[in-house]
């Protein structure tokens, strides 16, 4: 095992900017995770980690080796693919064996290896069997333990659990979770789904436009996110964000004045309040009142939109909860709650 380092590190192509220049560690043993949209860099920097790009400038090293140049086969990295990529031709016991197969390891040695890695993924019954015979959770449960068989020094992962269905990928969570822990080797992990960052990362990177937005714990990253744009991408439904000023201690949004939810005094700013933590109440007793403009039973809880003058606001509440549309309820959340961000440079403001 080992830690990672990213130091000053870019890529371009030309004017376009994958990655934006920035420096990051992931320690000896961590679960990090980069967390963003459709082209944020998350990929690409991981790619580059695994010598499939070269960075632009910068410099990356793994344990106390300046891997920048290094070919991907002398980075002693394991990568686990979205696709698998198994060999069709290849048996399951064949394809985990490969890697080591390559090292010219000895056949005794390879099997044993082999028996023990399936052991851990489950797979011992279907050892015999071709990738075509297997459901999408067992190839990428082959794909994870070819990985494993190598014993690297990082694991990088790149969205390896998008093709499965939602079960599927729930309990690939946990074994990729309980893998890691057990074998405590260092791993990056690429994916857009914030729920696979916050159950499986010690760290999540939340990235944008080739920049990290925000580096730390899941529940920092969610109680306290650092701009709009990781207030917005982190939570489902995501956070409520609506236009607000503050003035001597009174905030004023959608038209309401709030006061003694917030001191200070910052001109045009942004409120966010996160749709679990509003309750809904009588519109005289609610800190903003307006009506019911959509009702949602997902099962394990309702999900309100409240037109409050012009503004949607979602609110999730206990599944036991029933509206009408049109009903006129009030919005109540506690200032510990409430998030303010700047309105022009969109960051969370100081205290906030």
């Amino acid at each position: 095992m080992a830690a990672v380092r990213l130091v000053d590190v870019e890529k371009r192509w030309g004017d376009v900017v994958g990655v934006a220049r920035q420096s990051l560690e992931v320690e000896d043993g961590e679960f990090m995770v980069f967390l963003g949209p459709s082209g944020c860099g998350k990929t690409t920097t991981m790619r580059m980690v695994a010598g499939l790009e070269l960075p632009s400038a910068g410099d990356i090293w793994i344990g106390e080796r300046n891997v920048t140049q290094a070919l991907p086969k002398d980075r002693d990295v394991a990568m686990v693919f979205q696709n698998y990529g198994l060999y069709p031709h290849m048996t399951v016991r064949e394809n985990i064996a490969y890697p080591l197969k390559v090292r010219g390891l000895a056949s005794a040695q390879r099997l044993a290896q082999v028996e023990e890695v399936a052991h851990k993924v489950e797979l011992e019954q279907l050892l015999d069997r071709h990738p075509r015979e297997l459901s999408g959770g067992q190839r990428q449960r082959v794909a994870v333990a070819r990985a494993i068989v190598r014993r690297p020094q990082v694991f990088l992962m790149d969205e390896p659990l998008s093709n499965l269905d939602a079960k599927l990928r729930g309990s690939m969570r946990a074994e990729i979770w309980r893998l890691q822990k057990e074998l405590g080797i260092t791993t990056i992990y690429v994916t857009h789904d914030q729920i696979e960052a916050m159950t499986l990362a010690h760290r999540v990177a939340v990235m944008n436009k080739g920049v990290i937005q925000q580096l730390g714990a899941p529940e920092e990253v969610y109680n306290r996110p650092a701009n709009l744009f990781v207030a917005g991408f982190m939570g489902s439904p995501p956070m409520n964000l609506l236009p607000a000023r503050l003035q001597d201690s009174v905030l004023e949004v959608a038209g309401q004045r709030l006061a003694g939810l917030v001191n200070g005094s910052c001109g045009e700013a942004v409120a966010g309040i996160r749709p679990e933590d509003i309750t809904l109440t009588s519109p005289e007793a609610g800190h903003l009142a307006g009506q019911v403009y959509m009702f949602e039973l997902t099962g394990e809880a309702v999900l309100v939109t409240v037109d409050v003058a012009g503004q949607k606001l979602c609110v999730r509440g206990d599944r036991s909860l029933r509206y009408e549309i049109g009903a006129a309820v009030g919005l109540v959340f506690g200032r510990e709650h409430l998030h303010l961000f700047d309105a022009c440079s969109g960051n969370r403001l100081p205290g906030r």
